[in-house]
């Protein structure tokens, strides 16, 4: 199947690797997670899981080789900086036994936005690349991230990331997308805890949730249903509605 090519019949799934002791100290509050899930989602492509590592290079070997051998892709984020503890291109090199060095492609990147003097050792670390990767552009900060297997490593800075996002998107496979529909049920969790999970007997196919939240007017529920199937959406939304509407008029 060809690059960018959706079939109902395929399922393309992902997941995220976070990288860097900032986010785990909880100094630097993640922004990117919920923005590629959204991405990924948009395009048809399952988002399975999510992890955060520090910066110790045998952690995001172990991380990346267990997650690209699980998911289609792997999309890691931060450590591709110019200072010391920027380990993250190194880690994903060993992770695939790959030699790692300064590519003159990203050096050349690098020498449109710093001057000779500027491209200093730092600045350089930033053109170091695991061997048969490819670049991925970057038009904000000029420093390249790169694509190597089904693994793509890409900024923590969320501008950045973005920009990157936005060049890998077009490449990537992508399957059928999710459709959803959400019902505010107006009650409480708990008080339809149970008929809900017989809709969601009724209807195997289809993932049913419950989400509580605080309204202007005291606790309530959101329900979500979710199918890449636009029939069985609609019967199992009509099902929980039904009942919805069946346990409001119980509690008059």
């Amino acid at each position: 199947m060809s690059v960018n090519e959706s079939s109902s019949a395929i399922i393309v799934t992902a997941a995220i690797l976070v990288i860097g002791d900032e986010i785990l100290s909880g100094r630097t509050k993640d922004k990117n997670i919920g923005y590629i899930a959204e991405y990924l989602t948009n395009i048809g492509v399952d988002l399975r899981e999510v992890r955060v590592v520090p910066d110790v290079s045998e952690e995001i070997v172990a991380a990346v080789n267990a997650l690209r051998g699980r998911y289609t892709y792997v999309f890691t984020t931060g450590g591709i900086g110019p200072t010391h503890d920027d380990i993250t291109a190194d880690a994903v090199a060993a992770a695939f036994g790959v030699a790692i060095d300064h590519d003159p492609r990203a050096v050349a990147m690098l020498s449109e936005r710093f001057s000779p003097e500027e491209l200093n050792e730092a600045r350089l670390r930033m053109a170091r690349i695991p061997a048969g990767a490819e670049l991925v552009a970057n038009a904000i900060s000029k420093a390249p991230g790169f694509n190597i297997g089904n693994v793509y490593v890409m900024a923590g800075v969320p501008a950045i990331m973005q920009a990157m996002l936005d060049v890998i998107g077009s490449t990537l496979q992508t399957g059928a997308k999710m459709l959803s529909d959400t019902v505010r049920a107006g009650l409480r969790e708990g008080d339809i805890g149970g008929p809900l999970a017989e809709v969601a007997r009724a209807h195997p196919e289809v993932s049913i949730g419950s989400y509580p939240f605080w309204s202007e007017t005291g606790p309530d529920t959101n329900i979500v249903v979710r199918s890449r199937d636009a029939e069985k959406l609609l019967a199992a939304m009509a099902a929980v509605k039904t009942m919805v509407a069946g346990e409001k008029q119980r509690s008059l």
